[in-house]
């Protein structure tokens, strides 16, 4: 059985801060699960452009508003608690927040634990793993 804390995880190496997010991965990749969960705050005001060419995706929204772009169509969906979008054809996507927001999100296949976007807003398939594993 694996047990970790969010707080304890949040003052460990499990969080990873980059420009608009901060994600904290409770479970990665080294956990033999097949996929990864983390809990992922999108500041308020953040425009990202992602491509989740190697992944899978689904996010649930906690709490907040903002709303999720599809770039080859152009849709818009708001986003609030309650919410789930899943990126299952390797969107391409635009998120935004409207205000700060939280999310549940997994990842298959799992993350090592350091990723953060690239150029096109995608994972990279290999990265640094984190080393615990409380």
């Amino acid at each position: 059985m694996i047990v970790r804390n969010l707080q304890e995880a949040e003052q460990g190496n499990r969080r990873i801060v980059s420009e608009g997010w901060e994600s904290t991965r409770l479970l990665l990749k080294n956990d033999n699960m097949g996929f990864s969960f983390h809990i992922t705050t999108i500041y308020e005001g953040a425009d990202l452009h992602l491509h989740y060419q190697n992944h899978l995706e689904s996010v649930y929204c906690m709490s907040g508003e903002g709303e999720v772009e599809t770039v080859e169509d152009g849709k818009v969906y708001p986003i609030q608690p309650g919410t789930i979008y899943i990126l299952d054809q390797h969107d391409k996507h635009i998120l935004r927040a409207k205000t700060e927001m939280k999310m549940a999100c997994v990842f298959n296949p799992p993350l090592h634990g350091k990723e953060v976007h690239n150029a096109q807003g995608a994972y990279e398939l290999e990265a640094e793993e984190v080393s615990d594993n409380k």
